[in-house]
């Protein structure tokens, strides 16, 4: 038997092992919360830079900004608002009827909602009540509100709940029409009873659908509480705006719009914050 002595060749095809360079650029990581908040506050900028460009140089362009207070006057304004007790007593008295309607809405919005969505016979007696109502403006009911109430604040309160009430209830109904069928079968198929299957099953199946339309009527609910403070009211973020316009006080009403921008987006987010976390056992691409 021969041995062979000559050294054995390495495979052509063999993997060669890179070793990095030293002087090869690194990619800086941007953490996701701090891209996040960066992108969010990239537009608001460009707006507050938009409208300090605008205003402070008087311009006119059919858009007539000599007349818009300009972002240091707002600030001014801001400050002086800071310190006064009725600033507060204003949010306060907003909030308080936010909550209150938004929350009755929710309640009876996804209750009856869930029994159109799962009775032929409800939705045959309620549907057609549902839908003759819907298409008026909650706004519009500040007339009838003042004669039925005893109190502006139960008027108010009552608008803010008409409003939100149909976004939840429609919302609701099409989330449970949209169930799967299979989920009630199977459940039956195990001896599911109907109460089961509809807390259990279909309740947070639905829950998606019912979100979304949460977070639709917490912008409308703010949309028709302002409004209706602005008519009616006598405390109230809306009617503070009102009344600095009665005033001339133009940064007042600046202050006022802003206040209720930001008060209408914390509160969304807290819907959509809890909406998350109700939703957590739904794939990432479904919450």
């Amino acid at each position: 038997m021969t041995v062979s002595a000559e050294p054995i060749a390495a495979p052509s095809g063999a993997a060669r092992t890179a070793i990095p360079r030293s002087d090869a650029p690194t990619r800086f990581a941007v953490p996701p919360r701090a891209r996040r908040a960066v992108l969010t506050a990239v537009p608001l900028a460009g707006l507050l830079l938009a409208w300090y460009l605008l205003t402070t140089n008087q311009v006119v362009f059919w858009l007539r900004f000599d007349k818009i207070p300009t972002p240091a006057e707002v600030a001014d304004s801001l400050r002086a608002q800071l310190g006064a007790a009725s600033y507060y007593r204003d949010i306060l008295a907003s909030t308080r009827r936010i909550l209150v309607g938004f929350g009755l809405a929710t309640v009876s919005g996804v209750l009856i909602g869930m029994a159109v969505g799962r009775s032929a016979v409800v939705s045959a007696l309620v549907r057609p009540v549902l839908e003759v109502f819907r298409p008026i403006p909650a706004i519009a009911l500040v007339p009838l509100a003042i004669l039925l109430f005893p109190t502006g604040e139960q008027g108010i309160v009552f608008i803010t709940f008409f409003a939100a009430f149909f976004p939840v209830a429609v919302s609701t109904i099409h989330a449970m029409h949209a169930l799967p069928r299979v989920w009630e079968e199977a459940a039956q198929t195990l001896g599911a009873r109907r109460l089961d299957i509809l807390f259990r099953i279909a309740l947070p199946g639905a829950l998606p659908g019912i979100f979304s339309g949460l977070s639709v009527a917490m912008g409308v609910a703010w949309i028709c509480v302002i409004s209706a403070e602005m008519i009616s009211g006598q405390f109230g973020i809306g009617y503070f705006t009102w009344q600095s316009y009665g005033l001339l006080d133009y940064p007042g009403v600046i202050v006022g719009m802003l206040t209720i921008g930001l008060l209408g987006w914390f509160t969304a987010w807290l819907v959509e914050l809890a909406g998350r976390r109700v939703n957590r056992w739904l794939p990432r691409a479904q919450r």
